[in-house]
C-alpha cells in the first residue's frame, strides 16, 4: 500500500482525489520541519513537494521513496542528481500553471506602465487626479522582448500581441522558424533584443546557464527607461545590478514575483523604489492553478505505481530508461 506524503497542503480537490484512490495512505504535513518529517519519511513511497528543499540529507531519511512530484515547474531546490542516483523520477506539472504565470506577468507590466499602486494610494488618500510626476504609458505600440519561449513565454508572447505590442522573442533552444511561425520576431543575439525593447520579460528555468544572466551587462544593454519583469526565478537576476540600474535611472521600472532568496526576510534596497512592483512568488497561486497542479501531482503518482508514468512530466528521463 503506497504511502504518499504531501509536504504542505494541496488544493482540497487534490487532497480529496488522493484520499479517494483505493490502496493508498496519505499524510499531509503542515508545517514541514525536521520534527514533523521524521516519522512519515521512514515509510514514504511518494512525496509531493512545494517549497521544501530536497537534498541528499533529506533523501537519506526516505529509504522507500520511489517518486518525487514537484508541485509546479521549477525544481532548482531539488537535487536531481541525487534522485537519479536512487532511480527516483522527479515529475513536474508542465501545463498546470502556465496561464496563471503568464497573466501575472501581464499584470506586472500593466501595473508598472500605469503606476497602479501609486494612483491607488493617492486616491484612497483623496488625492485626486493624474500627476505629471507619475509618468504612465500604453502597452499598445511598445516593443516587448520575451526571453524564453516555453509554455509560459509562449503564452506571454500571445497576450502581449493581443495588447497590440510588437513582440520579440529570444530563445537559443527554439528554431527561429518556429518563432516566426508563431507570429513573432526572433532575436538571435540577446543584447540586440535588449537594445530594442521597451519591456523585457524573463521566462527561463534556473540552471547553470541562466543563473545570474540578468547582470550589469544585461541592464546596460537595455534601452534607457525600459522596464524589467521577472516571474521566472530570482536566481536569474543579480540583485545588486538590478538595484544599481534602478538607482541610476537607466532601468525605468521593475515588476518582480521572484527573488534570489525566498522567503524575503531582509529589506532589499530596491523594495523602496516607487517604480518597483513586487509579489511573493505568487504568480502560480490562483485557485485554478493550484487545483491543476495538485491534481497533476496526484495523477503522476497513480500512473507511476501502475507503471504508466508519462515521460513528458519527468525531468530525469534516464531513470525511466533504467527501469524499462
Amino acid at each position: 500500500m503506497p504511502h504518499v506524503v504531501c509536504l504542505r497542503p494541496l488544493h482540497p480537490d487534490a487532497m480529496a482525489r488522493l484520499r479517494a484512490e483505493p490502496g493508498y495512505t496519505i499524510t499531509m504535513l503542515d508545517p514541514v520541519t525536521p520534527e514533523t518529517l521524521a516519522e512519515p519519511m521512514k515509510t514514504a513511497d511518494a512525496i509531493i513537494v512545494r517549497a521544501t528543499r530536497i537534498d541528499r540529507d533529506f533523501l537519506a531519511r526516505a529509504p522507500r521513496l520511489s517518486i518525487c512530484c514537484r508541485h509546479g515547474v521549477g525544481y532548482d531546490a531539488v537535487d536531481v542528481e541525487a534522485l537519479t542516483e536512487r532511480g527516483i523520477p522527479l515529475t513536474v506539472t508542465p501545463d498546470a500553471n502556465a496561464v496563471s504565470v503568464a497573466e501575472h506577468a501581464l499584470m506586472l507590466m500593466l501595473t508598472t506602465a500605469r503606476r497602479t499602486l501609486d494612483y491607488d494610494r493617492n486616491t484612497k488618500a483623496l488625492d485626486w487626479g493624474p500627476k505629471p510626476s507619475l509618468k504612465t504609458f500604453d502597452l499598445a505600440g511598445q516593443t516587448v522582448l520575451v526571453v524564453g519561449f516555453g509554455r509560459i513565454g509562449g503564452r506571454v508572447a500571445r497576450l502581449c500581441a493581443a495588447f497590440g505590442m510588437d513582440v520579440l522573442v529570444h530563445d537559443p533552444y527554439i528554431p527561429q522558424n518556429t518563432i516566426k511561425g508563431a507570429g513573432f520576431k526572433p532575436v538571435k543575439v540577446l543584447h540586440e533584443g535588449l537594445a530594442q525593447a521597451d519591456i523585457v520579460t524573463t521566462h527561463c528555468p534556473s540552471n547553470p546557464e541562466t543563473r545570474g544572466m540578468v547582470n550589469a551587462a544585461f541592464f546596460a544593454a537595455m534601452k534607457p527607461g525600459a522596464a524589467f519583469i521577472n516571474t521566472a526565478r530570482g536566481t536569474l537576476v543579480d540583485e545588486a545590478a538590478l538595484t544599481n540600474a534602478l538607482k541610476t535611472g537607466h532601468l525605468g521600472a521593475a515588476g518582480l514575483d521572484v527573488f534570489q532568496e525566498e522567503p524575503v526576510t531582509t529589506r532589499l534596497p530596491f523594495l523602496d523604489f516607487p517604480n518597483v512592483v513586487v509579489s511573493p512568488h505568487s504568480a502560480a497561486a490562483t485557485e485554478q492553478s493550484t487545483r491543476r497542479m495538485g491534481l497533476s501531482c496526484a495523477e503522476s503518482i497513480f500512473a507511476h505505481f501502475r507503471g504508466q508514468l508519462d515521460p513528458d512530466v519527468v525531468i530525469n528521463k534516464e531513470v525511466l530508461r533504467g527501469n524499462a
